[in-house]
Formats: C-alpha cells, sequence, structure tokens
C-alpha cells in the first residue's frame, strides 16, 4: 500500500538526494581569503572573493548523475510495494550508489583540498549531510519493509 511508513522514508530518500544536487557539497577558502572553492553536484568551481567571478571550473558531472540515479531508484521502489523482495533489492542497490556517490565526494573535496590549502580542512555543507540523511532514510524503509514481510510470512503460517 501506499500509505506505508515506508513510502514515506523512500520519499524522504528522494528529496534528500535532490537537497544534494541542489545545495553546495563543500566548501573551502585558501589561506589568503581571496579565492573561495566549492563542490556541488556538478562541478568543482574556484571563484574570487572580492569580485565574485570564477577562476577555474572543472565539471564533476559523475556526482550529480549518481545523485539522479539514487533519486530514480527511491521513486521507482516507492511504486514497487505489492513486491517487497523487490523493493529491498532495489534499496540495497540504492544503498550501494549512495555509498559510491559518499566515496566519490571525499576523493573529491580530498583532492581539491590539496591544491587549495593542505593545512585546514575545508567545510561540508548541506548537499553532503544530505547523503547521510537519505541513506539513514533508506536503512529505516528497508527495516519496514523487511518487518511487513516477516509479518506476511507469519499470518501465510498461520493459515
Amino acid at each position: 500500500m501506499i500509505q506505508r511508513i515506508q513510502t514515506v522514508f523512500l520519499f524522504l530518500v528522494a528529496v534528500s538526494m535532490i537537497l544534494v544536487i541542489s545545495f553546495p557539497i563543500w566548501q573551502q577558502v585558501n589561506p589568503d581569503q581571496t579565492q573561495m572553492v566549492t563542490l556541488n553536484a556538478w562541478s568543482l568551481t574556484t571563484t574570487d572573493n572580492t569580485s565574485q567571478e570564477i577562476i577555474k571550473s572543472e565539471g564533476n558531472i559523475y556526482l550529480g548523475i549518481l545523485a539522479l540515479i539514487a533519486t530514480g531508484l527511491a521513486l521507482f521502489s516507492l511504486t514497487q510495494y505489492k513486491n517487497r523482495t523487490k523493493q529491498m533489492f532495489l534499496n540495497m542497490i540504492n544503498s550501494l550508489v549512495m555509498i559510491v556517490t559518499l566515496a566519490l565526494i571525499i576523493y573529491t573535496s580530498h583532492q581539491a583540498n590539496a591544491e587549495i590549502n593542505p593545512d585546514v580542512n575545508g567545510a561540508f555543507v548541506l548537499g553532503f549531510w544530505a547523503i547521510f540523511g537519505g541513506m539513514i532514510m533508506n536503512l529505516l524503509a528497508n527495516r519496514f519493509i523487511r518487518k511487513d514481510e516477516m509479518l506476511v510470512r507469519s499470518v501465510d503460517r498461520i493459515r
């Protein structure tokens, strides 16, 4: 049924991955406070703090694509409420996609940090923490799907 609690959790997974796409993930300022590097789902951008013009921009389209895949998987899993085993499998794949996305974000931010200011770590912002929220919601959805499946099996055993 659509009105189950796991449906809400799967919808929140999709919302959190849209937050990853929409908001910055990581930011760092160089030691002179003249340039700022910002990582979002689509690019790694270096801007000048005084004039706010873009100095350098590198495409990181793979982060955005992985976030879109995780969003699509969550929404597709939401519609598969009649087949709970398929729904759990889709959520497992979605967890793997989010872990790969998280690993690539950490790797990319570490590489960018080494270039601009290796002494001080950058700040992870909303887009980064939204992935953790999505992972937690995905785990909760899987837990409630598994609970429903066990309940259905126990009722079938009684009959």
